[in-house]
Protein backbone atom coordinates (compact mmCIF):
# COMPACT_ATOMS: atom_id res chain seq x y z
CA UNK A 1 0.00 0.00 0.00
CA UNK A 2 1.29 3.59 -0.83
CA UNK A 3 -0.33 6.61 0.14
CA UNK A 4 1.94 9.77 0.51
CA UNK A 5 1.11 13.42 0.84
CA UNK A 6 2.00 17.23 0.42
CA UNK A 7 1.72 20.47 1.47
CA UNK A 8 1.25 21.42 5.13
CA UNK A 9 3.71 20.75 7.58
CA UNK A 10 4.67 17.21 8.62
CA UNK A 11 2.95 15.91 11.76
CA UNK A 12 0.09 18.06 10.29
CA UNK A 13 -2.74 17.22 8.26
CA UNK A 14 -1.94 17.50 4.47
CA UNK A 15 -3.98 19.01 1.66
CA UNK A 16 -3.51 16.30 -0.59
CA UNK A 17 -2.45 12.87 -0.46
CA UNK A 18 -1.10 10.67 -3.38
CA UNK A 19 -2.86 7.25 -3.67
CA UNK A 20 -0.75 4.71 -5.77
CA UNK A 21 -1.74 1.39 -4.71
CA UNK A 22 -4.84 -0.27 -6.42
CA UNK A 23 -6.23 -1.52 -3.21
CA UNK A 24 -6.36 1.71 -1.14
CA UNK A 25 -8.06 3.35 -4.80
CA UNK A 26 -10.43 1.13 -4.47
CA UNK A 27 -11.55 1.57 -0.76
CA UNK A 28 -11.25 5.65 -1.30
CA UNK A 29 -13.72 5.15 -4.02
CA UNK A 30 -16.27 3.60 -2.28
CA UNK A 31 -19.09 6.34 -1.34
CA UNK A 32 -19.66 5.41 2.33
CA UNK A 33 -16.05 5.45 3.23
CA UNK A 34 -15.94 8.85 0.57
CA UNK A 35 -18.09 10.42 2.78
CA UNK A 36 -16.28 9.44 6.25
CA UNK A 37 -13.13 10.54 4.70
CA UNK A 38 -14.62 14.08 3.79
CA UNK A 39 -16.32 13.90 7.36
CA UNK A 40 -13.25 13.16 8.69
CA UNK A 41 -11.10 16.47 7.81
CA UNK A 42 -11.86 17.44 11.98
CA UNK A 43 -11.17 14.56 14.25
CA UNK A 44 -14.22 12.60 15.17
CA UNK A 45 -15.52 8.92 16.49
CA UNK A 46 -17.16 6.41 14.93
CA UNK A 47 -20.05 7.47 17.48
CA UNK A 48 -20.22 10.96 15.98
CA UNK A 49 -19.61 10.05 12.84
CA UNK A 50 -22.79 7.70 12.86
CA UNK A 51 -25.29 10.65 13.85
CA UNK A 52 -23.89 12.90 10.95
CA UNK A 53 -23.88 10.30 8.28
CA UNK A 54 -26.85 8.32 9.37
CA UNK A 55 -25.72 4.44 9.75
CA UNK A 56 -25.13 2.46 12.90
CA UNK A 57 -21.92 3.49 14.66
CA UNK A 58 -20.87 -0.66 14.29
CA UNK A 59 -21.09 -0.18 10.53
CA UNK A 60 -18.89 2.90 11.06
CA UNK A 61 -16.49 1.09 12.48
CA UNK A 62 -16.22 -1.43 10.06
CA UNK A 63 -15.58 1.40 7.36
CA UNK A 64 -13.13 3.18 9.39
CA UNK A 65 -11.08 -0.13 10.25
CA UNK A 66 -11.12 -0.48 6.32
CA UNK A 67 -9.77 3.01 6.01
CA UNK A 68 -7.04 2.83 8.58
CA UNK A 69 -5.94 -0.31 7.22
CA UNK A 70 -4.99 1.26 3.80
CA UNK A 71 -3.51 4.06 5.51
CA UNK A 72 -6.04 6.96 4.89
CA UNK A 73 -7.26 7.99 8.29
CA UNK A 74 -4.96 7.79 11.11
CA UNK A 75 -5.82 7.47 14.78
CA UNK A 76 -5.48 11.08 16.62
CA UNK A 77 -6.24 10.39 20.19
CA UNK A 78 -8.21 7.29 22.40
CA UNK A 79 -10.45 8.79 24.60
CA UNK A 80 -11.80 6.10 28.00
CA UNK A 81 -15.46 6.30 28.49
CA UNK A 82 -16.62 4.13 31.23
CA UNK A 83 -15.74 0.87 30.25
CA UNK A 84 -15.26 2.53 26.70
CA UNK A 85 -12.19 3.20 24.77
CA UNK A 86 -13.57 5.81 22.49
CA UNK A 87 -11.08 6.13 19.39
CA UNK A 88 -10.83 9.59 17.44
CA UNK A 89 -9.50 9.46 13.69
CA UNK A 90 -8.98 11.84 11.17
CA UNK A 91 -8.42 11.90 7.35
CA UNK A 92 -4.71 11.79 6.87
CA UNK A 93 -5.23 14.48 4.46
CA UNK A 94 -7.88 16.62 3.35
CA UNK A 95 -8.41 15.98 0.06
CA UNK A 96 -7.53 12.99 -2.32
CA UNK A 97 -5.58 12.30 -6.20
CA UNK A 98 -5.41 8.48 -7.36
CA UNK A 99 -2.19 8.05 -9.49
CA UNK A 100 -2.15 6.24 -12.93
CA UNK A 101 0.04 3.94 -10.67
CA UNK A 102 -2.86 2.68 -9.54
CA UNK A 103 -3.85 1.35 -12.92
CA UNK A 104 -0.34 0.96 -14.20
CA UNK A 105 -1.23 -1.92 -16.42
CA UNK A 106 -3.76 0.30 -18.07
CA UNK A 107 -2.81 4.10 -17.50
CA UNK A 108 -2.26 6.15 -21.03
CA UNK A 109 0.44 6.80 -22.77
CA UNK A 110 1.63 10.05 -24.34
CA UNK A 111 3.84 8.45 -26.90
CA UNK A 112 1.17 6.37 -28.09
CA UNK A 113 -0.31 8.85 -29.95
CA UNK A 114 1.41 12.04 -30.04
CA UNK A 115 -0.92 14.20 -31.65
CA UNK A 116 -0.44 17.47 -29.88
CA UNK A 117 -3.90 18.76 -30.90
CA UNK A 118 -5.92 15.59 -29.80
CA UNK A 119 -7.57 16.26 -26.02
CA UNK A 120 -7.09 12.74 -25.71
CA UNK A 121 -3.24 13.10 -26.04
CA UNK A 122 -3.63 16.41 -23.54
CA UNK A 123 -5.88 14.01 -21.31
CA UNK A 124 -3.16 11.35 -21.60
CA UNK A 125 -0.17 14.08 -21.16
CA UNK A 126 -2.16 15.25 -17.89
CA UNK A 127 -2.16 11.60 -16.55
CA UNK A 128 1.71 11.49 -17.06
CA UNK A 129 1.73 14.41 -14.94
CA UNK A 130 -0.11 13.14 -11.95
CA UNK A 131 2.14 10.35 -11.74
CA UNK A 132 5.18 11.94 -12.34
CA UNK A 133 4.12 14.70 -9.75
CA UNK A 134 3.19 11.35 -7.46
CA UNK A 135 6.15 9.48 -7.57
CA UNK A 136 8.18 12.95 -6.48
CA UNK A 137 5.67 13.06 -3.69
CA UNK A 138 6.43 9.79 -3.15
CA UNK A 139 10.33 10.35 -2.67
CA UNK A 140 10.07 13.79 -0.99
CA UNK A 141 7.66 12.39 1.78
CA UNK A 142 10.40 9.51 2.40
CA UNK A 143 13.38 12.04 2.79
CA UNK A 144 10.97 14.69 4.60
CA UNK A 145 11.19 17.15 1.60
CA UNK A 146 9.64 19.49 0.00
CA UNK A 147 8.96 19.09 -4.07
CA UNK A 148 10.44 22.31 -6.12
CA UNK A 149 7.35 22.99 -8.82
CA UNK A 150 5.88 25.82 -10.51
CA UNK A 151 2.75 26.04 -12.07
CA UNK A 152 0.49 28.62 -13.99
CA UNK A 153 -3.26 28.67 -13.83
CA UNK A 154 -5.35 31.14 -15.95
CA UNK A 155 -8.01 31.80 -18.22
CA UNK A 156 -8.35 33.53 -21.63
CA UNK A 157 -11.37 34.37 -24.04
CA UNK A 158 -10.53 34.02 -27.42
CA UNK A 159 -12.63 36.02 -29.94
CA UNK A 160 -12.01 33.28 -32.45
CA UNK A 161 -10.64 30.45 -33.86
CA UNK A 162 -7.86 32.19 -35.18
CA UNK A 163 -6.79 34.02 -32.68
CA UNK A 164 -6.77 30.77 -30.74
CA UNK A 165 -4.40 29.23 -33.18
CA UNK A 166 -2.25 32.38 -33.49
CA UNK A 167 -2.10 32.02 -29.52
CA UNK A 168 -0.88 28.49 -29.56
CA UNK A 169 1.74 29.63 -31.99
CA UNK A 170 3.38 32.16 -29.81
CA UNK A 171 2.81 30.76 -27.00
CA UNK A 172 4.63 27.46 -28.45
CA UNK A 173 7.70 30.29 -29.76
CA UNK A 174 7.85 31.80 -26.37
CA UNK A 175 8.37 28.39 -24.59
CA UNK A 176 10.76 27.03 -26.40
CA UNK A 177 12.74 30.29 -26.57
CA UNK A 178 12.84 29.94 -23.16
CA UNK A 179 13.81 26.42 -22.55
CA UNK A 180 16.61 27.27 -25.74
CA UNK A 181 17.65 29.95 -23.39
CA UNK A 182 18.32 27.85 -19.74
CA UNK A 183 18.74 24.44 -21.09
CA UNK A 184 21.97 23.73 -20.13
CA UNK A 185 23.14 20.15 -21.94
CA UNK A 186 26.59 19.94 -20.28
CA UNK A 187 25.72 21.57 -16.77
CA UNK A 188 27.29 19.15 -14.05
CA UNK A 189 24.80 18.83 -11.09
CA UNK A 190 22.16 20.34 -13.29
CA UNK A 191 18.80 18.35 -13.29
CA UNK A 192 16.43 17.68 -15.88
CA UNK A 193 12.81 19.31 -15.46
CA UNK A 194 9.58 18.67 -17.48
CA UNK A 195 7.63 22.12 -18.82
CA UNK A 196 3.79 21.05 -19.58
CA UNK A 197 2.06 23.78 -21.23
CA UNK A 198 -1.80 22.79 -22.13
CA UNK A 199 -4.92 24.95 -23.56
CA UNK A 200 -8.08 23.72 -23.51
CA UNK A 201 -11.47 24.70 -23.24
CA UNK A 202 -12.88 25.86 -20.03
CA UNK A 203 -15.96 23.81 -18.31
CA UNK A 204 -18.56 25.19 -16.30
CA UNK A 205 -18.25 24.03 -12.29
CA UNK A 206 -21.04 22.69 -10.96
CA UNK A 207 -22.10 21.33 -7.53
CA UNK A 208 -21.88 17.54 -6.46
CA UNK A 209 -24.13 15.06 -6.28
CA UNK A 210 -25.43 14.34 -2.74
CA UNK A 211 -24.55 10.87 -1.83
CA UNK A 212 -26.37 8.39 -0.77
CA UNK A 213 -26.02 6.83 2.68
Amino acid sequence: MTIFVFGGIFGDMMDVAVIEDPAAAEVSLDPVRARLLAELAEPASATMLAARVGLPRQKVNYHLKALERHGLVELVEERRKGNVTERVMRAVASSFVISPVALASVAPDPARSPDHLSARWLLALAAQLVRDVGSLITGAAKARQRVATFAIDGRVRFASAADRAAFAGELAEAVTALVSKYHDETAEGGREHRVVVAVHPAVKQTAPPTQET
